[in-house]
Formats: C-alpha cells, structure tokens, sequence
C-alpha cells in the first residue's frame, strides 16, 4: 500500500454526498416490446393470408 493511502469511507463528506446522491443513476428500464411482436404477428397473418388467397386462386 502507499504512503499517501486515503480511506474513501474514512471522509464524511464524501460519504453522505453518496448517501444523499439521487438514484437517477440507475439504468432505465427497458422499452416494451409488445408492438415489435404484435408488429411480427401481424405480418405473419398478411403473409399467410397472401399465400393462401394465392393458392386458392
């Protein structure tokens, strides 16, 4: 270890600087992916649509 070794914790103020920080730096939540499967789904049934209405025609 240093000579110069300082405890982080060992400094108040830094300490309740961490404490009373806010909890903005937690990540964002995740978007929800509901339109991109509903999105797929949907084009799933045109697709299958399409070729059915192809077949039978």
């Amino acid at each position: 270890m240093t000579e110069n070794y300082t405890d982080p914790s060992g400094n108040t103020a830094q300490f309740r600087a961490f404490v009373d920080a806010p909890e903005s730096a937690a990540p964002a939540p995740a978007p929800s992916r509901l339109p991109l499967i509903a999105g797929i789904g949907v084009a799933v049934v045109v697709v299958v649509a399409l070729v059915a209405w192809l077949a039978l025609r």
